[in-house]
């Protein structure tokens, strides 16, 4: 059998396709404050800003394609059985070919009901105030904002805790409660970490990398360091 092999990526493997995230620039995303257009506030507010907002995201998206790291993950599941958790909203893992991935934060290329988060419909146009759901409410992007709760976290914790093998690439594991999948991880289970820049956080929060002792650091973007972690993990493969 398989070794399973449980993956949680954040937004540095598709800063690589073009997509860009709000950490990159002090708490701003493409201009916007977060708590402008990300936030339950937002949209009570205004919530044209906040369709208008997801319509350019969506539009990126579609123009964005998969890159090395999507792709590289991907080629894994020849090998082993991959699970990807994404803190992602984009469909970047499944066209690179990832057959199992799992978007904690919603997805770009599905919307709402603002009243009833079971009705979910499948969306690749814009959505504007007046679009209506089959119970008469507007239509939301379905995703998980700031200040709301994560349902498919509690699909994830049993995931984790079945991983053989525990890779994160492309996250700065301080945005919660996908941080806190990492400290789930059985004790022994070999972990690789993949990003341009190490995350490192002290006591007050976070992921300290200095007290992991099975831990292997690649200090690489996703689209080069994950050639590197497969090559790693070929000497664990079943």
């Amino acid at each position: 059998m398989k070794k399973r092999l449980v993956v949680l990526t954040g937004a540095g493997i598709s800063a690589e396709s073009g997509l860009k995230t709000f950490r990159d620039s002090d708490g701003l995303w493409e201009g916007y404050d977060v708590t402008e257009v990300a936030t339950p506030r937002a949209w009570r507010k205004n919530a044209k800003l906040v369709l208008d907002f997801y319509n350019m995201r969506r539009r990126d998206v579609l123009k964005a394609e998969p890159n090395a790291g999507h792709l590289g993950l991907a080629e894994l599941e020849k090998d082993f059985d991959v699970h990807i958790i994404t803190q992602n909203i984009d469909d970047l893992h499944e066209r690179a070919g990832s057959t199992r991935v799992m978007h904690l934060h919603g997805e770009i290329f599905k919307m709402r009901s603002e009243k009833d988060e079971s009705l979910i419909y499948d969306i690749r146009e814009d959505i504007h105030p007046g679009h209506r759901a089959t119970d008469g409410a507007q239509l939301r992007p379905q995703i998980v904002w700031f200040e709301e709760a994560v349902p498919m976290i509690e699909k994830a914790v049993p995931l984790v805790r079945s991983a053989d093998i525990f890779v994160i690439v492309g996250t700065s594991l301080v945005v919660y409660p996908a941080a806190g999948l990492v400290d789930l991880v059985r004790p022994g289970v070999p972990m690789f970490i993949v990003d341009k820049k190490i995350p490192y956080m002290t006591s007050s929060g976070g992921f300290d990398t200095s007290s992991v002792g099975n831990l292997v650091a690649i200090e690489q973007p996703a689209s080069v360091g994950v050639k590197e972690l497969a090559q790693r993990l070929a000497a664990l493969r079943g």
